[in-house]
């Protein structure tokens, strides 16, 4: 294991949880928990109830006092190891940082000013949202979900169109000054995390913002 004291959400989008996936998850020797649950009706099947899911486990059994972070990972996403210690981690509130091949963009990011606050966002898709960040571009320390008990929720349905994201992170009501960038101010500027497929991909669109994206 190269991540040292992660715990494994794991949720299986079915009646009942797979023996050849909860193989896989002993072999791997990773500390997990495997739940299992189905769309709700009248909620888009895009992984909201199984967020939810994962969101209640680890309020549940979160002792306070206790540091840990929540980060959503996806099936579709690549890791470098350093996002595990060099950014999730280390968030107190939560935190944000650049995602590669977001949608049609190449470079999806928080947009930084020279004292470290998160003033826009440099994005191709809706770059006005309160949070216009990629599901994998941010994590959210647990005393945090602990204390607001956020969710993928009804009121995020009404703004479906553009996303879950800023309807679950505006939940937490906090103030620009309090989110955490991470990545923005390194030399280079690097992505640890990048949206992958075995397909050829669609022509991405808008700039760099000065990371490192080779084609």
């Amino acid at each position: 294991m190269h991540v040292k004291n992660l715990h494994w959400i794991v949720v299986e989008d079915d009646n009942k949880t797979s023996v050849a996936v909860e193989r896989i998850l002993y072999r791997s020797g990773i500390s997990y928990v495997y739940l299992h649950t189905t769309t709700e009706k009248g909620m888009p099947s895009r992984g909201w109830a199984h967020r939810n899911l994962a969101i209640k486990y680890a309020i549940d059994n979160y002792k306070p006092g206790r540091k840990a972070v929540l980060y959503f990972a996806d099936d579709d996403n690549t890791y470098d190891i350093r996002l595990f210690d060099k950014y999730i981690r280390r968030v107190k509130n939560i935190g944000f940082w650049a995602v590669g091949l977001s949608g049609s963009a190449k470079v999806e990011a928080p947009k930084v000013n020279g004292s470290g606050t998160i003033v826009a966002w440099d994005v191709v898709f809706a770059p006005k949202r309160d949070f216009a960040i990629d599901m994998a571009g941010f994590a959210v320390n647990m005393k945090l979900m602990h204390k607001t008990k956020p969710s993928f929720n009804k009121q995020c349905q009404k703004e479906y169109k553009v996303g879950p994201e800023t309807c679950f992170l505006k939940q937490f009501g906090l103030k620009k000054e309090k989110l955490e960038p991470f990545g923005w101010d390194d030399k280079p500027k690097e992505i640890l995390v990048w949206h992958t497929q075995t397909v050829k991909t669609k022509k991405t669109g808008g700039a760099d913002h000065g990371y490192v994206f080779e084609t």
